[in-house]
């Protein structure tokens, strides 16, 4: 009961968020002015995805960086992308202090998210803000909270919500294509050279000390001397990152709970280490194995597994009906499979498989576009935002409830009614 009430709380609010137009366009040719926070890979590839998603509604006006280098290839990305030359800032708060941005793209380490979004948030500015909401779930009760109060438009980038691939997998399962659903797996394997272990991202030998702004990239984070492999390597240490948790499993909880309109688990265990790459200088502290297991309050069951030893099976949710079998894989094909032991009732027996494509189907490679283009929707008032964040909060619960589990070793329960995690 309690969950519930937290859900309808969580949807209440949502709705809140998905008002009339939000915004007055204005800058060249009345587009909406982007200001763009973190320039460093994701957020480089991102530059060229929203001028695709969106190349008449919007001009990308400035951007922000700590990284010297990064700022350099951001404005080449920037003049050859969009044809302007943007304003470039290393603090992302004289970004937010410009009154013609409307808007900005957070793409940062995680542990920064909580201070940029509040801050975007009360500088009346609307977010686009990369998964995990935030680095604890405290942090995301934060976020949430500013952006109540703030009246303004926000959207988590948890695209897979945005897939015509599993919005199709959502309809189906509510066709009831599969029958009764009380169990659903999800892995994430990947296999990296043992010179180049994951998440290891190359260096740019031109970064310095003097290039790299150390103290803004700690931000909340505990102080230390400089160190090159924390800053372009952030993944792998837990003040800036929940690893293969925050990272990839909420992706696949989330557009699990999305797809069977779930909200947060009641408990989680998880188990994992660090198996692969143990040089003696190998300084990480995520690992690069996990196995969870997410118990709903409904009788449901997510079982994840992620490993960085092999690539064989790649990544894909599962979702395993009394039915039949629902499955993503890769991002890229759906298939619908019919249960076929000897005893399955004949009608059911004689569905025939499904087999659809992205690219083939639905002109579409994955679901970051349509998630930039729903978030610009939203900006125009023609569309409502998809992951708003109280939803990337009840994605991002489940991740933190697996990264406590696993640095804990115990099972990890979700409070619905205090909104907290308590042990066993």
């Amino acid at each position: 009961m309690a969950n519930e009430v937290n859900r309808r709380s969580f949807l209440k609010a949502a709705a809140v968020a998905a008002g009339p137009a939000v915004i007055k366009a204005r800058g060249a040719n009345d587009k909406i002015n982007i200001g763009w926070i973190g320039v460093g890979t994701r957020g480089d590839y991102g530059i060229r995805w929203l001028k695709e998603a969106a190349p008449n509604d919007v001009q990308l006006a400035a951007i922000c960086d700590t990284c010297g280098p990064y700022i350099t290839r951001g404005i080449a990305n920037v003049q050859k992308t969009w044809g302007n030359t943007p304003a470039t800032h290393k603090d992302y708060r004289e970004l937010l202090a410009d009154k013609s941005i409307d808007a900005v793209y957070i793409m940062t380490p995680e542990h920064l998210h909580r201070n940029m979004a509040v801050d975007a948030l009360n500088a009346g500015k609307h977010v686009y803000l990369e998964k995990p909401l935030a680095h604890t779930i405290e942090e995301g009760w934060d976020i949430v909270k500013a952006w109540e109060k703030s009246g303004k438009i926000c959207q988590v980038g948890t695209q897979n919500r945005s897939s015509m691939l599993y919005r199709k997998a959502k309809e189906w399962i509510a066709q009831g294509m599969v029958g009764d659903v009380h169990y659903a797996r999800a892995f994430w394997y990947r296999n990296s050279a043992p010179n180049e272990p994951a998440w290891r991202y190359a260096i740019p030998p031109d970064a310095t000390p003097e290039n790299t702004d150390w103290n803004r990239f700690l931000g909340p984070a505990p102080k230390r001397p400089w160190d090159k492999r924390r800053y372009f390597q952030w993944r792998l240490y837990w003040d800036y990152s929940g690893g293969i948790s925050t990272d990839l499993l909420v992706h696949q909880t989330d557009i699990i709970n999305f797809m069977l309109d779930k909200t947060t688990p009641a408990s989680v265990v998880a188990s994992g280490g660090i198996y692969r790459w143990t040089d003696k200088d190998d300084d990480r502290d995520t690992g690069d194995t996990l196995s969870a297991v997410f118990e709903y309050p409904d009788k449901f069951q997510i079982n994840y597994s992620s490993y960085f030893g092999n690539v064989r099976y790649g990544y894909g949710e599962q979702i395993m009906g009394t039915e039949g079998v629902i499955e993503v894989m890769n991002r890229q094909d759906l298939y619908f499979y019919p249960e076929n032991y000897a005893r399955v009732p004949a009608n059911v027996k004689a569905r025939p498989p499904i087999h659809l494509n992205g690219k083939a189907d639905f002109n579409e490679v994955d679901g970051v576009q349509g998630h930039f283009k729903n978030f610009i929707a939203s900006l125009k008032g023609t569309e409502k935002p998809i992951a708003p964040p109280p939803i990337g909060q009840e994605a991002a619960i489940g991740g933190h409830m697996a990264t406590i589990a696993y640095k804990n070793k115990k099972m990890v329960l979700w409070d619905a009614a205090a909104k907290k995690t308590k042990f066993v």
